[in-house]
């Protein structure tokens, strides 16, 4: 096993959700089988392969291309390390059109764990419980897209949609899955009250949970029972931003502050 701490830039990176060792010679799943095609990839080039499981990545070398499939064969596992000391959950209400594609997408270059996407009180997306899981798929693929891009060897969960007063709900259980209410707890307020980011994450956490409002943002009774439920209400400075914009930009700041930090 080798160490390695940037992606390599030769290699076009793929996500396959199967287990991998070194020396397999692996078929690989449909969707990432058409994405070597369609990058017109041709035997003999060089792949790298991850699945999420582990800080790990497997350089391979194509050694067939079917009319719909690519075989590989796998060689040493690279060790890695790119993913941030603090898993950040970023828990929001869905917003409206494709701008959940773009948040996951950069939240996923940005490091985050885990998404959790809720519905508001002002939310404007409504979601029966199919569409909800065909979202959850789709937005699953953004984030896998989006580890294949920059890098990272773990893929941000895309957590099933839920209602914020459900979540809530299971704030004092701190069994539930899928919660992280152990983590530090921020929520994103326009409050006059609100903290600085650097009061509330003054400390070397190793889980924060973020929540943040849909459009309109959230209630005053939504916040006041996230308020209730152990979070800190802490504010982005005195301009508004998007539904989109504002985990986001908790997120980076998260993730500098974290890079800047000595170990």
């Amino acid at each position: 096993m080798r160490d390695a701490t940037s992606p390599a830039k030769a290699a076009l990176r793929v996500f396959v959700d199967v287990p991998l060792r070194a020396g397999q010679t692996l078929t690989l799943p449909a969707g990432a089988s058409r994405h070597v095609q369609v990058l017109r990839a041709q035997p003999g080039g060089a792949v790298m392969l991850f699945n999420g499981s582990a800080a790990l990545e497997w350089p391979a070398r194509i050694v067939h291309m079917g009319r719909s499939s690519v075989d590989v064969q796998l060689g040493d596992a690279v060790a890695v390390d790119r993913e941030l000391d603090v898993a950040v959950t970023l828990a929001l209400g869905v917003p409206a059109n494709d701008r959940m594609d773009g948040l996951i997408e950069k939240a996923g270059e940005l490091g985050a764990a885990a998404i959790q996407p809720l519905l508001c009180e002002r939310s404007v997306v409504r979601l029966g419980e199919a569409r909800a899981e065909a979202k959850q798929r789709h937005w699953r693929g953004v984030a896998a897209a989006a580890s294949e891009q920059c890098g990272r060897t773990r893929v941000t969960e895309v957590r099933p949609v839920r209602s914020l007063q459900a979540w809530l709900g299971e704030a004092g259980s701190a069994a539930s899955p899928g919660t992280d209410f152990g983590a530090r707890r921020i929520v994103l307020s326009l409050g006059a009250a609100a903290g600085a980011p650097a009061e509330a994450l003054a400390d070397r956490l190793r889980a924060v949970v973020v929540l943040s409002g849909p459009e309109g943002g959230l209630t005053a009774a939504e916040e006041r029972a996230a308020v209730e439920s152990g979070f800190m209400a802490v504010g982005l400075g005195t301009r508004v931003l998007r539904a989109d914009t504002a985990p986001l930009a908790i997120l980076a700041w998260i993730a500098l502050q974290r890079a800047g930090a000595e170990p």
